[in-house]
């Protein structure tokens, strides 16, 4: 069996083909790389009887093959392969064999026996190939921590060498601290350089969140550079405010653009690229958030991570931890204070820096009737630019699912999998985007301990696989696998932060029971003042309160306005209805209802043997009565149908919109889609209800303008229109789905009472008035045009018989002006429902 030679950074391997090689960054591994595009175990070489073989194992940033990404390929003499990155990655080359050569051994101090230990590679600062990045160091003891005590000018004490632009250092440094950047390119005068996606640029740019032909730099006759947009999905930013679509800006000296995962600065007429990879630092200055009234529910709550950790946030219910994800996350920014993204004000520069923050709800943001790949299809397709192929995206779904596992279910459908399956579900929807930073609320509320254990375990995997992640969580038992740790006190304020092993010694508790029955018995002691007079408050967060809290300013309506979508309006409407159709075609159950409801509805109007007609001319009268109740038994069951069509429909989807809204869909397309999947369900429900109800009974000859079973039909599939937008309204204001069925049965009433059948309306100053505001009033009318209820009813008043209610006229104009008004209150509560959505969407997002 032949052996095979491999260089790599400089360094030579001989592998013995008796067994497998693994490469990552893990030190443990065969072939260590320090780079921080390679994942923790990254690929795996070995020999398969027949040829030398590289395998990936679902590595973040890929495996590369003459350009293309790959998940196995044989290698062999002069085969070359890039970890990381197409172009610039890590370059392993294959060599003939060496039998002189010793073989290659799991651990360095082996390795150095033979000789052949490789060096690890160390990156100079101008070194283009990657940023500068350490080891993964054990976590000390906490008595090495109290018997090396650091001090507060110092920042808090890292786990491993210092970071540049880590822990509290964020925000003190540059846009990038210390760091260098990932590659340079030399701008010259009279020169265009292209970015984007697709291979002819000049500058080529592996990333979905890019468009194929993203932006060009291009230096004005001046000798200035300028950056312009070529009509990009995602947007070009500078300084993190988007420029206008297909617009250009000048770039001065500290100007920084964003483009996708990538951002770039001119020095000296040189093109610096700096990849947001996951090396971030994150954290948080002074924030406190204010309500109405002045009550401070988070109190000047300060601490930094430096980049790849797991942090836990805990604290007793109250104490804050939900506002402050919606603070950290973006979504209600805090009143003062700031939070800095890899030293960037993530409220300042929310529109670029959204892209790369992942955010896990407590509740699932799926669609729980869809497959797993189809639901994340669905989502690839909302979040990548609109000239992503669907190659493309199939391809980023698939390794995401195997880098959690999922790939053995990806045919299931979410419902089918159990509690921890569906959170690794929701955690893929997010991981789709490469997001450096990932914020998970509860995940593990609802588990068993085993499923809240693997929970974690994937959460540290996700942290050291190049991504720093925050968990708020009521679970202590796996605390122990997070890097940092955060306890909220009651009030909102910090009561410690620091490695989870100090934590119970430094309150001086056994357990955490324990430490959560004082928050309780003591909540009017001053934990946080106990906090900052603690040696761990010198060590772990001291410098973050150096300077001194700044209010909130965010960047003007309209340059958040300007927020570039990623797909186009009528593509995402597109997207959204068939996921939509896809949703409710997977729900038999309610397909079934949705069918038997109308019909049910339509057969008890049968009941009346009665025709719409007049009676026959025998004394005391030609009148039929009988016809008012069939249109109110009809008008009625149609008011209750389109209501009960969509009054559930937003609030089971609020966790799902409230998400997908921050990155980036359009209101109007989402209600839009509702509008029109829940219309044509709703018509078809009107014609089953007018096929059954008219069918068995003798009707008038003519019409005003359409055959008279073709005329009441047309409103009464207005009404359900309507009325299912009243539906809308109800599921948009209502907190939970529970509340739904007591405002659906309080609206079908309101309706029974005011359609003007059961007693006379018009003519009552205030009641007809507010009759006009209600679908069923419109709807009997529309129908009473067209049967002439005036005269075919009995009058209200025997001694006046002429005195008819003027919306039933017989009369053309009257049809006409009854239809139109019945679908602008439909566009009414359209209007009212895009004005409540609002309440549920980030707040920095809201226009």
């Amino acid at each position: 069996m032949p052996e095979l030679v491999v260089e790599l950074n400089g360094s030579t391997w001989t592998l013995d083909p008796s067994r497998p090689y693994t490469l990552g960054r893990d030190p443990g591994g065969d072939i260590t790389l320090d780079d921080a595009r390679v994942s923790w175990r990254h690929a795996t070489i070995s020999f398969n009887g027949r040829s030398w073989v590289i395998e990936d194992h679902g590595s973040t940033n890929g495996t590369f093959v003459l350009g293309q990404r790959i998940q196995q390929t044989e290698i062999g003499p002069g085969s070359t392969v890039h970890l990381g990155n197409a172009t610039d990655g890590p370059r392993l080359t294959a060599q003939g064999s060496a039998p002189a050569a010793a073989v290659a051994a799991p651990h360095q101090a082996q390795q150095h026996a033979a000789g052949l230990a490789p060096q690890p590679q160390q990156y100079p600062a101008a070194d283009a190939t990657g940023w500068p990045q350490q080891a993964p160091q054990p976590q000390q003891a906490p008595q090495a921590w109290q018997q090396q005590p650091v001090p507060a000018q110092q920042g808090p004490a890292p786990q491993g060498p210092a970071q540049p632009g880590s822990g509290g250092a964020a925000g003190a440094a540059p846009v990038y601290g210390d760091r260098s950047p990932t590659t340079f390119h030399q701008l010259a005068l009279g020169h265009v350089m292209r970015i984007g996606r697709a291979l002819e640029n000049e500058l080529v740019v592996s990333d979905l969140q890019v468009s194929r032909h993203h932006a060009e730099f291009h230096a004005t006759p001046d000798g200035r550079f300028q950056i312009r947009d070529l009509g990009s999905h995602n947007g070009t930013y500078v300084n993190g405010q988007p420029i206008a679509k297909g617009g250009s800006q000048l770039l001065g000296p500290d100007d920084i653009v964003g483009v996708g995962h990538s951002t770039f600065r001119l020095v000296e007429g040189r093109l610096e690229e700096f990849v947001d990879t996951g090396d971030i630092s994150f954290s948080a200055r002074h924030l406190t958030v204010t309500v109405d009234g002045g009550k401070q529910i988070l109190k000047d709550v300060s601490f930094g991570v430096p980049e790849k950790s797991l942090i836990a946030v805990i604290g007793p219910s109250g104490s804050g931890k939900s506002t402050l994800l919606k603070a950290l996350t973006g979504y209600r920014p805090a009143n003062q204070g700031d939070v800095l993204y890899d030293n960037r004000n993530l409220y300042k520069q929310f529109a670029e820096l959204r892209q790369r923050i992942g955010l896990v709800p407590q509740d699932d943001i799926l669609h729980k009737e869809l497959t797993v790949k189809k639901a994340l299809k669905y989502a690839a397709k909302l979040r990548f630019p609109a000239d992503t192929s669907e190659q493309e995206r199939e391809q980023r779904i698939d390794e995401v699912l195997r880098e959690l596992k999922l790939d053995i279910h990806k045919e299931k459908k979410v419902t089918s999998l159990s509690g921890g399956q569906r959170k690794r579900v929701s955690v893929a929807l997010e991981l789709l985007t490469k997001p450096s930073l990932i914020f998970l609320d509860e995940p593990t509320s609802g588990l068993d301990p085993g499923m809240d254990r693997d929970v974690m375990q994937l959460l540290r995997g996700l942290s050291d696989d190049g991504r720093t992640v925050l968990v708020v969580t009521h679970s202590v038992a796996e605390l122990a696998l997070c890097d940092k740790l955060l306890v909220m006190a009651p009030g909102g304020s910090v009561a410690y932060f620091g490695p989870p092993q100090e934590a119970l010694n430094f309150f001086g508790y056994d357990t955490w029971a324990d430490v959560f029955s004082a928050f309780e018995n003591y909540r009017d002691y001053d934990w946080a003042g106990r906090w900052k007079g603690s040696q761990h408050y010198q060590m772990y967060a001291a410098d973050l309160d150096a300077v001194a809290p700044q209010p909130v300013e965010m960047p003007g309506a309209a340059a958040v306005a300007r927020a570039r979508k990623p797909q186009p309006w009528g593509a995402q409407l597109l997207t959204l209805i068939r996921r939509y159709v896809s949703v409710i075609a997977s729900d038999k159950g309610f397909m079934g209802l949705m069918l038997i409801l109308p019909a049910v509805l339509g057969v008890v109007s049968t009941v009346i043997p009665a025709d719409f007609g007049l009676a026959p001319p025998t004394p005391p009268s030609r009148f039929n009565g009988a016809a008012g109740t069939i249109t109110l038994i009809l008008v009625v069951g149609m008011c209750f149908s389109g209501a009960a069509n969509s009054v559930r429909e937003l609030i089971k989807e609020r966790v799902i919109y409230e998400r997908e809204r921050a990155t980036g869909l359009s209101r109007s397309a989402y209600l839009m889609s509702k509008v029109i999947v829940l219309g044509f369900i709703t018509a078809i429900q009107g014609v089953i209800i007018c096929a059954i109800g008219f069918t068995p009974r003798k009707l008038p000859t003519d019409g005003l303008l359409l055959p008279p079973a073709a005329e009441m039909c047309v409103v009464i599939i207005a009404l359900g229109f309507t009325s299912m937008m009243f539906g809308l309204v109800i599921s948009s204001l209502v907190k939970t789905a529970e509340k739904t069925m007591p405002l659906l049965v309080m609206f079908a009433i309101v309706q029974v009472v005011f359609t003007g059948v059961l007693f006379q309306v018009f003519g009552s100053p205030g009641l007809e008035q507010f009759a006009w505001l209600m679908p069923s009033r419109w709807a009997v009318a529309g129908v009473g045009t067209t049967l002439d209820l005036g005269h075919l009813m009995a009058p209200w008043d025997p001694k006046n018989p002429t005195d008819l209610d003027p919306l039933w006229q017989h009369t053309t104009g009257q049809w006409a002006v009854d239809l139109v008004v019945l679908l602008a209150l439909g566009a009414l509560c359209g209007f009212a429902v895009a004005r409540l959505l609002r309440r549920h969407e980030p707040e920095v997002m809201r226009k």
